[in-house]
């Protein structure tokens, strides 16, 4: 009815819709960008996805995984074998299967274990597949990396990057409005307690260890289009995994948007390196890691949330504005007392000086 108040927005309403604009922003910024620029924000959206995927993973259950570079690289070579054979897509929705059926089998077998031997066995699993694809090229094709030409450009490339990092933030958040979400929480502060209050450990940290690895999947294969010639060394680069934890841990793991802040930062601080110091890079890049766990140990979410909370809270004196001026004006108005003058100096020192002389005597 006419003269009715309409309600206001809710938070929800607004974060929607602030949302779906900087969607529609970032899918307009390939039309605003020079060649550089458009390189750069896809390089942005490719780690995004990877750090916010790692995260659904390592966020809740604090085992931190280095099998990154194993996935991205599984997804990338996919493609670059079969795209002589078969179309692009199709090509992709493999390298997705691969993916997945890699992180299922993976996760059936080790994540049992936990702590340093975790972090251990996903590096070597990276390690493990580079060297199986590199003495398969040597001594099966007699070749030593693929070819990879397709009509997908930069463009096509961002495009589908920023519709797999909206999917990888509406699934975190589905998540962790979930049971599964609870679980994995659960899971991350005591497995133990976790047991005993009815949760399947193993199924909980196997499905999102795989929900995990296809979007890490599917980004590598994304990427394949955007090289010409890969080779096994340069798609299970170890290098992707310890940057898509350093940027999980410079942004922040509180918040499901706390490793996107840390991307942009350390894309850019890397190729500062790479130009700057390149035989120094991984030294330089291991030091920065070094610092952030050091001094900001909740990331970047955290100094935000920090500088939130003394924003929201009020400034208390325990005694007003007034107390500490009372209190200088007491000690500025207080005379200056000489407990007993000169006089009393110099009786101080005749009585420590005369019982000398009559012992003398």
């Amino acid at each position: 009815m006419v003269g009715e108040d309409k309600p206001f927005p809710t938070r929800a309403a607004l974060a929607i819709g602030s949302l779906v604009t900087l969607v529609v922003l970032l899918a307009a910024l390939p039309w605003l960008l020079s060649d550089y620029g458009l390189s750069f924000m896809v390089s942005v959206m490719s780690y995004l996805v990877l750090t916010v995927a790692w995260a659904l993973f390592s966020g809740p259950t604090r085992l931190v995984s280095l099998a990154t570079s194993a996935f991205f690289g599984v997804g990338m070579y996919t493609v670059a074998m079969l795209i002589k054979l078969m179309p692009l897509y199709a090509t992709f929705a493999v390298a997705l299967g691969v993916g997945a059926l890699l992180a299922g089998v993976v996760g059936v077998l080790t994540l049992r274990i936990a702590g340093m031997f975790f972090v251990i066995f996903g590096f070597g699993l990276s390690e493990m597949i580079r060297q199986l694809m590199v003495w398969w090229e040597i001594n099966k094709t007699h070749t030593m990396g693929r070819y990879v030409f397709v009509p997908f450009d930069a463009t096509l490339i961002y495009e589908h990057l920023l519709g797999l990092a909206v999917i990888v933030f509406f699934v975190g958040w589905q998540l962790r409005r979930a049971r599964l979400g609870l679980a994995l929480m659960v899971i991350g502060e005591d497995e133990t307690v976790a047991r005993q209050v009815g949760v399947n450990v193993p199924f909980a940290k196997v499905a999102i260890f795989v929900v995990s690895a296809m979007f890490m999947t599917m980004t590598g294969a994304l990427m394949a289009p955007r090289y010409g010639f890969i080779n096994p060394n340069f798609a299970f680069n170890p290098l992707v995994s310890f940057q898509v934890v350093i940027m999980a841990f410079l942004g922040g793991l509180q918040r499901l948007w706390g490793p996107a802040l840390g991307v942009i930062p350390l894309i850019i601080l890397s190729e500062l390196l790479q130009t700057e110091f390149p035989f120094w890079f991984s030294v330089l890049l291991g030091i920065v890691f070094m610092v952030i766990v050091y001094f900001l140990p909740r990331g970047v979410t955290g100094l935000i949330e920090d500088g939130w909370k003394a924003l929201g809270r009020p400034l208390e004196l325990q005694r007003g504005l007034t107390g500490p001026l009372v209190d200088a004006w007491g000690w500025m108005s207080r005379p200056i007392i000489l407990p007993r003058g000169i006089a009393g100096a110099i009786e101080d020192v005749w009585v420590k000086i005369a019982p000398q002389t009559k012992g003398r005597r």
